[in-house]
Formats: C-alpha cells, structure tokens, sequence
C-alpha cells in the first residue's frame, strides 16, 4: 500500500508532506515542525533527480528522510538556542537584582543576620550584620530566586565625621 501511494504521486510526496509540516507549524506553537518539513522538501528535492535511481526505494527514501530530519532538528536547536540572550532589559524579570545598589531604611533590625528593609511598596527579608532597625543599608545583592537582599551599612556624613 505504501509503496502504491509512492509510486503514485512520485518525488512530489515528500513536497506535499514539506508543505503540509510547514503548515502545521503555523498552527501548532513551537518551532519543531519546521525543521521536519524542511527535511521533507529536502527529500523530495533529491527525489526528483533521483527518482528513477534503482537504489532510491521507498525504504530508502524513508531513512533519508529520518537522517535529515535529525540533523535538521540538531541544527535547528543550535540555531536558535542563541536567539534568546540577547535583551534590552536583561532585569526585567529578575526584582530583586534592580535593587542592587538601592540605599534603605531597615525597618525591623537585623538580629542573627536576618532583618527587614521597606524598598518602595514592599517589604524585602535581609541578610547582612546585625544592625538595629532606622539604619540605611546598602543593597549589596539578592539572592537566587530574589527570595532575600544582602545589605550592608552606610556611613552617613555624619557617622563619617564622628569617626575621625
């Protein structure tokens, strides 16, 4: 049955079946059936000079047509695994990291290295030395998962002058 239908539409099998993965690929999110459908119209290329080829049977056709899709599928990926590094906002997503260098009140004390900071609307957990609650902190970094800030002191002009 199988070979009937080959023989029957001939190299334009592996076109119609091109066209018709990068049709799906239209409706169907993601980016993997291109990559397929190119596969296939690389195919029925070869088999439109190949077609009267003793060796091109379908069998043949078929694991051409697999090796192709595999490698397309291997370039695919490196392709666009660069595509997505590239922004002009890289903090976008990441809160705690556009806190990085943010000067705040704490507004409950840092005891045993965990305290508190009110930064615009929000109240952040701390870590950092223990300090009592009105201090400024510096916002040194944040943590993984923008679960916790790292603060440290900041002299003010104040504390500055009385240490000299």
């Amino acid at each position: 049955m199988i070979e009937s239908l080959l023989s029957e539409l001939g190299p334009w099998n592996w076109m119609v079946l091109g066209f018709v993965l990068l049709a799906l690929e239209i409706l169907v999110p993601g980016v993997f059936l291109l990559w397929i459908g190119l596969a296939a119209l690389a195919t029925g290329a070869m088999s439109l000079f190949l077609w009267h080829a003793g060796f091109w049977t379908w069998q043949v056709q078929v694991l051409v047509f697999l090796l192709l899709s595999l490698v397309a599928a291997y370039a695919g990926k490196k392709i666009m695994a660069g595509k997505g590094d590239h922004t002009d906002q890289p903090l976008l997503n990441r809160r705690g990291d556009q806190l990085v260098g943010r000067i705040a009140t704490l507004t409950e004390p840092i005891v045993d290295g965990r305290g508190r900071v009110r930064i615009g609307d929000t109240i952040w957990r701390v870590s950092g030395p223990d300090l009592p609650a009105g201090v400024k902190v510096k916002v040194t970094a944040a943590t993984d998962l923008d679960l916790e800030l790292v603060v440290e002191a900041v002299e003010t002009s104040g504390e500055a002058a009385l240490k000299q």
